[in-house]
């Protein structure tokens, strides 16, 4: 199977994340899949002329297209036109190829939370217009409308993340491959299951000190981030923690706070990413599925049996209170 893929609006995080995909590598990887680059700007060696007539056979139905991602928003300014970011020696804008190009493709990716609603490049007021391939933010319709499906039948398959994690685009182009990527893989923003049905909560080597809600104050402190740091992993869905980052770590792991980079309209939360805020002094944002009397509840009675141990690590920057090892000898 063949991949086309386009780079429109924003700053090529996702292709860079992509090249860190470890053992194998994401060539070696896709290769031994049956999967092969018709062209990637910023892998391929063809350029201008040979681009060009790439593209004008897949419009006149003589070269076939099996997968189009997408990278980056689509930029329809100045006034629905698109003309704010042309495809360099074409003539036509970037949002035109978009249109013209996905009814083609027997399957359309969109690849990071700029292609999949809108992202970073859609933030401060949006004078750019972009928008993401078939979501404006939360909202059905983009570059493409809400109704808008692939030769197969499916949707756009949206893998979402700022950047996104290198497996989850080739684990979705695995799955394309094998036959395996269907409508039931998808939940209901169009992302793949297989990260999407997990939280960046999971995992997260923070979790004891979530329980007995003991809280870092500050950046560098090993405790909970949620209640003062601006923390969302318990809301926002992701295995960033159980399949890790760049041989195992990822944002919680090193010290900083979940933004819930694969959510629609992440970019703008009304408050700094690292402030949480709260109301009455409890947090405005909570743990998914928990109401909030429940939680208040949980975290007095939490709060109240904090270990010494852990009350005193959550504002360290260093394990300075051990575990006490028992023996089991009376």
């Amino acid at each position: 199977m063949n991949i086309l893929w386009l780079q429109s609006a924003g700053c090529g995080g996702c292709t860079m994340s992509l090249l860190c995909a470890e053992s194998p590598g994401v060539l070696d990887l896709l290769g031994d899949a049956g999967l092969s680059f018709l062209w990637h700007p910023a892998l391929s060696e063809q350029t201008g002329a040979e681009v060009r007539a790439l593209l004008a056979g897949i419009e006149d139905g003589s070269q076939a297209l099996d997968i189009l991602c997408v990278e980056g928003s689509i930029l329809t300014g100045p006034k629905g036109t698109g003309r704010f970011q042309m495809l360099s020696g074409t003539g036509r804008s970037m949002l035109d190829w978009v249109r013209s190009l996905a009814p083609l493709a027997e399957q359309v990716v969109a690849v990071g939370t700029c292609a999949t609603y809108g992202g970073m490049t859609s933030a401060g007021g949006n004078p750019a217009g972009a928008i993401g391939l078939q979501y404006d933010g939360s909202y059905p319709g983009g570059a493409l409308p809400a109704d808008f499906r692939a030769r197969s039948g499916m949707p756009v398959i949206n893998v979402a993340g700022c950047p996104t994690h290198p497996d989850w685009v080739t684990e979705t182009l695995l799955l394309i491959a094998g036959g395996e990527m269907n409508k039931a893989a998808l939940d209901e923003l169009g992302r793949p299951l297989f990260y999407a049905e997990h939280l960046v909560h999971h995992a997260c080597p923070k979790n004891e000190f979530y329980e007995y809600k003991a809280s870092a104050e500050k950046p560098g402190q090993l405790g909970c981030m949620m209640e003062h740091m601006g923390c969302v992993g318990t809301q926002a869905v992701g295995d960033c923690n159980i399949r890790g980052w760049n041989g195992g770590s990822c944002c919680t792991r090193a010290g900083y706070a979940c933004i819930n980079c694969t959510a629609p309209e992440f970019e703008e939360p009304n408050h700094p990413f690292t402030e949480t805020p709260k109301f009455a002094g409890i947090p405005v944002g909570l743990p998914s599925d928990m109401p909030k009397a429940w939680f208040m509840a949980l975290a007095s009675l939490s709060k109240a049996a904090t270990p010494k141990r852990l009350a005193e690590n959550a504002v360290a920057d260093r394990i300075e209170v051990p575990p006490t090892l028992r023996t089991g000898r009376k």
